[in-house]
């Protein structure tokens, strides 16, 4: 019997979802986990799988269609089978898709531009895609393809720099570039024209017209800039000269961003080959699975400068601005940078702070950890060690792991811990999911994985989503102690300081001990005092005797 497959909900706040591409055509065979389509969502393009075996006999919408959650999305059945029935049972008695498709005319592109053009139905209109839960606008990082190019589906159309990462918008269909709504480094609403791609002969400027108001559109000759921002002068040349190592290291290719293809990067990291290395043979030096399966490393030589080379330099630098001369640097602020200042003004001016410090004796859990690691494959950190135990204090003190929505109060059960990473842009906080059902060897690598996504801007929005509480720890910095803004929705969030070697008191003598000092801020819409209190009498236990995060 045909199976009925609707629009399923990929994220939490979706309501309707975009086809962006189908893989599969009405007729075509599909079997267990084939893709079907690319789902593009309120958060991002996500592929859909298909869960059975058939014969795809109705699609709900085109490419470039909307549906709603639960809405008619396709039919798999076997040759043959009449899905009238279940198609009106689903889309209130419509005709079924492939038979509509076959009748829908080409959308007029060359309309004038006093003409209404609906973008949904142009396959040749891009717009500004929300790429993050909290993206309003996008920056264009760079352009990979310009005006006049030939574009292929898959081919890496710009990458666009939003509120959370820089991330590789992908194109969906094939044609030429005709028009870049935006030149590198510019900004653009959600929605907005991003692009358009399509034949020769297209009217662009009735399109955009349009859609921007009237806006002339880029033609073939109108390239986006590539004026480079003036960069600050080289410091003078020491006469001294920085000793070279005997020591050889791979030379680097790529230096920035790196443009691969998404096999290409699964495949490199299968064989813990560094994509820097990698010299792309693709469009606009694109690495592809090809030049990963073909990579030699060559060597380059390294030069290391001596301590006294790096202290001239450093004397350069400073002498090169000449003094009594007013000197500053401005740089533009990111998207990321913008949103986290919106986003933490406004827990720290709307959220009623109150701050509870504790001081750790963590001794005993520097025995553990020396002992954990005689016999760890990866080397556990106290930073895996704090995270479990607050994990497992959260348990005990569900109020601490609340979140405060408005109108109301959600006291979670599940334990998602946020995990502050630092990158050049501010702070990401990619989550561990169900930390208190995670040993320390699972945290530490999941932990590890998510900081080197962050570094590499490869976070997705799966990956930040959906935290119950957070933790930022400074101690690796040389931080004794410092107090944290809450991250929304959540209801609390752990400072952690360094560990240092301090006088304390014990069995009537004064003895050295190492200590750390948390700091845990809360909301006080949602928790009170002795209870922000009581968590931390816990995590302090478990921290004090180790062995009691293994019962």
């Amino acid at each position: 019997m045909a199976e009925v497959i609707l629009m399923p909900r990929l994220s939490d706040t979706m309501t309707e979802g975009v086809i962006a591409a189908w893989h599969k055509s009405v007729g075509e065979q599909v079997n267990k986990g084939d893709l079907l389509a690319e789902i593009e969502t309120d958060k991002a393009t996500m592929e859909l799988e298909s869960y059975q075996n058939g014969i795809l006999l109705h699609i709900g919408t085109a490419n470039g269609g909307k549906l709603q959650v639960n809405d008619l999305l396709a039919i798999i059945g076997k040759a043959g089978e009449d899905v009238t029935a279940l198609v009106a049972a689903n889309s209130g008695g419509a005709a079924p898709a492939e038979k509509a498709l076959e009748t829908v005319p080409a959308p007029a592109v060359s309309a004038p531009a006093a003409t209404t053009i609906d973008a949904s139905a142009m396959e040749e209109v891009v717009l500004m895609p929300r790429l993050s839960d909290t993206m309003t606008e996008g920056v264009i990082a760079s352009w990979v393809k310009n005006v006049g190019d030939i574009v292929k589906k898959g081919d890496i159309l710009a990458e666009i720099e939003t509120d959370k990462a820089t991330m590789e918008l992908e194109s969906y269909k094939n044609g030429k570039l005709l028009f870049q709504g935006a030149k590198a480094g510019e900004k653009i609403l959600v929605n907005d024209l991003l692009a358009i791609i399509g034949e020769d002969g297209i009217d662009v400027n009735a399109i955009v017209a349009s859609l921007k108001g009237g806006a002339k559109a880029s033609t073939v000759d109108s390239q986006p800039s590539t004026e480079k921002v003036p960069t600050t002068a080289k410091p003078a040349t020491s006469n001294q000269q920085p000793a070279t190592a005997a020591t050889a290291a791979p030379a680097v290719v790529n230096e920035g961003r790196i443009f691969a293809s998404p096999l290409a990067k699964k495949v490199a990291a299968e064989k813990g080959i560094d994509l820097k290395y990698v010299k792309g043979t693709g469009d606009n030096g694109r690495i592809t699975k090809s030049d990963i399966d073909g990579y030699t490393p060559t060597a380059a030589p390294v030069s290391v400068a001596a301590p006294a080379a790096i202290a001239a330099v450093s004397s350069a630098t400073v002498a090169s601005v000449p003094a009594g001369v007013v000197s500053f640097d401005e740089v533009p602020v990111s998207q990321m940078r913008k949103v986290i200042a919106k986003r933490l003004s406004e827990s720290l001016f709307t959220a009623p702070h109150f701050y509870l410090t504790m001081s750790i004796n963590m001794d005993a859990a520097i025995v553990a950890r020396n002992k954990m690691n005689e016999t760890a494959k990866s080397k556990i950190s106290f930073n895996d060690m704090v995270l479990k135990a607050t994990a497992l204090s959260l348990k005990q003190h569900p109020k601490i792991n609340s979140s405060w929505l408005g109108d109301k109060i959600r006291t979670n059960h599940h334990v998602n811990i946020g995990v502050a990473v630092a990158v050049d842009e501010g702070l990401l906080v990619p989550v561990v999911r169900f930390a208190d059902g995670k040993s320390l060897s699972q945290i530490n690598a999941e932990v590890k994985d998510f900081a080197q996504k962050a570094k590499d801007k490869k976070l997705q929005p799966s990956d930040w989503e959906g935290s119950t509480f957070t933790i930022s720890n400074l101690g690796m910095f040389g931080i004794d102690e410092f107090t944290a803004i809450i991250n929304p929705p959540d209801a609390c969030i752990l400072a952690v300081g360094g560990i240092s070697q301090e006088p304390i008191v014990k069995n009537g003598a004064i003895v050295v001990g190492n200590i750390m000092k948390v700091t845990l801020s809360c909301d006080h819409r949602v928790v009170d005092g002795a209870t922000g209190a009581a968590f931390l009498q816990t995590l302090k236990s478990l921290l004090e005797e180790p062995v009691r995060m293994l019962i």
